[in-house]
């Protein structure tokens, strides 16, 4: 692990996981740590945490219980940024007298 990264896995971390932290990570995916699950035997290097999947705009769309290598695991510093564009709004047309 690039030494400019946590050792550990804490919460609050924002992480961004591909299959380089876990074989289920086929489509990357970025979470938020909501705790490490430590009680848990896993074999060495491996590790289970309990986090929120984020959506493409930073809002958790799920609460999900991971199973993954850390040392695999990149480390953001913010969420994904929000999309620029908007949806039009749909407006019933206007009546002429």
């Amino acid at each position: 692990m690039p030494t400019d990264q946590p050792a550990q896995v804490r919460s609050g971390d924002l992480l961004h996981l591909t299959r380089t932290a876990s074989p289920q990570f086929v489509r990357p995916i970025t979470v938020r740590v909501i705790r490490a699950l430590t009680d848990r035997h896993t074999y060495h290097g491996w590790l289970w945490i309990d986090a929120y999947q984020l959506g493409p705009n930073g809002d958790a769309v799920a609460r999900r219980e991971l199973y993954l290598m850390p040392a695999g695991a990149q480390w953001l510093t913010s969420p994904p940024s929000r999309p620029t564009t908007r949806r039009p709004v749909r407006r019933a047309p206007a009546r002429v007298g």
